[in-house]
């Protein structure tokens, strides 16, 4: 049946068939806490979120804390599978709502980065692996094809980066000269490939595909380039302390539009337009916590990656900074209420 709010569900009692482990006392004393919070949750959607008195408010930040609880419950059961879906769908509503509102500032943004980014991304690394996996196909293709058909690299990277690499130069010491200018156009610039990577996952994740493929393709071709040119660590040095940060980054947005991809081709149990809805929102909040990635990284890339500092200390920071990445994002977390 679908509720006021258009959410299309199961009956309670098509529902109520698939849970036999969990207790039907336990359900029917925990059905109206769910009724009571998709009636809020309709309420608002339709007068809005003002409308509602502070009681009303209250209760509905109570209820989603007990709700919450509730689908860790479900989630133990899997014959519960129905019921599980439905909770989840409307705690990501309530989440969507009750923090919409919410101010923000460096604090709250702080301890979003800290503590509620490490679940998210942890949540969604089924995605960032598609799109890690199909950028290393990309990737291999550009290798193999480099190394097979040398007019195909000539062609691909254009005869100016070829001439830089003939004359062993690496074609970035311009960069240098205008450094504060150039650090802004890279952050602008990695922040549109990254938002492209996100966006074209609306094309039922096609093109988050293409565009994965075509940036794995791309690092593979100038990378065998610069190693039949003998410029390897040249190529690399200037990559590494920037490429810490920008290349997870862009992953991780690929991984956004496969997750908004998936959520147009396999909407389960929800209508469509919820589905896409609530891939939309899950996905935009993978992607929004690599913008202060994106920020330090076109800052190094202005300023760090192009200047004479020592081979050694490139790679040093580097490492040292994918290091911490990784210490960030699969730092222990709490489970999110609002996960599926």
């Amino acid at each position: 049946m679908a509720t006021s709010s258009g959410v299309s569900m199961l009956s309670w009692s098509e529902a109520g068939s698939m849970a036999h482990i969990l207790s039907n006392q336990w359900i029917q004393k925990r059905r109206p806490h769910w009724d009571r919070l998709a009636a809020l949750l309709a309420q608002s959607d339709s007068s809005g979120l003002s409308q509602l008195s502070r009681p009303e408010l209250q209760e509905l930040a109570l209820l989603y804390r007990q709700v919450a609880a509730d689908l860790s419950t479900l989630r133990q059961d899997a014959t519960a599978r129905a019921y599980a879906q439905h909770v989840n769908h409307l705690l990501a509503r309530a989440h969507h709502i009750i923090y919409s509102g919410r101010k923000t500032n460096l604090r709250t943004l702080f301890r979003f980065l800290r503590d509620e980014y490490p679940a998210i991304f942890q949540h969604q690394i089924g995605y960032v692996i598609a799109s890690v996996l199909v950028a290393f196909s990309g990737a291999l293709l550009g290798i193999v094809l480099t190394n097979a058909r040398p007019e195909f690299m000539r062609h691909f990277v254009g005869p100016e980066m070829i001439a830089t690499m003939e004359r062993h130069e690496m074609w970035t010491h311009s960069i240098v000269a205008v450094a504060p200018m150039e650090s802004s156009w890279l952050m602008t610039h990695n922040l549109t490939v990254s938002f492209g990577a996100f966006a074209s996952g609306i094309v039922f994740g096609a093109g988050t595909f293409y565009f994965m493929v075509f940036n794995g393709l791309l690092l593979g071709v100038i990378g065998t380039a610069c190693h039949q040119y003998g410029m390897s660590v040249a190529l690399w040095s200037f990559v590494a302390g920037h490429g810490a940060l920008e290349l997870p980054s862009i992953l991780i947005a690929g991984g956004a539009g496969f997750r908004l991809g998936h959520a147009m081709l396999f909407p389960g149990a929800l209508r469509w337009r919820d589905s896409v809805a609530q891939g939309g929102v899950e996905a935009a909040q993978l992607i929004s916590g690599i913008i202060p990635l994106l920020i330090v990284a076109g800052t190094l890339e202005g300023f760090f990656s192009p200047s004479q500092a020592p081979v050694w200390l490139k790679f040093t920071v580097g490492g040292m900074l994918f290091t911490l990445l990784n210490l960030w994002l699969f730092r222990p977390a709490k489970a999110l209420p609002n996960a599926t």
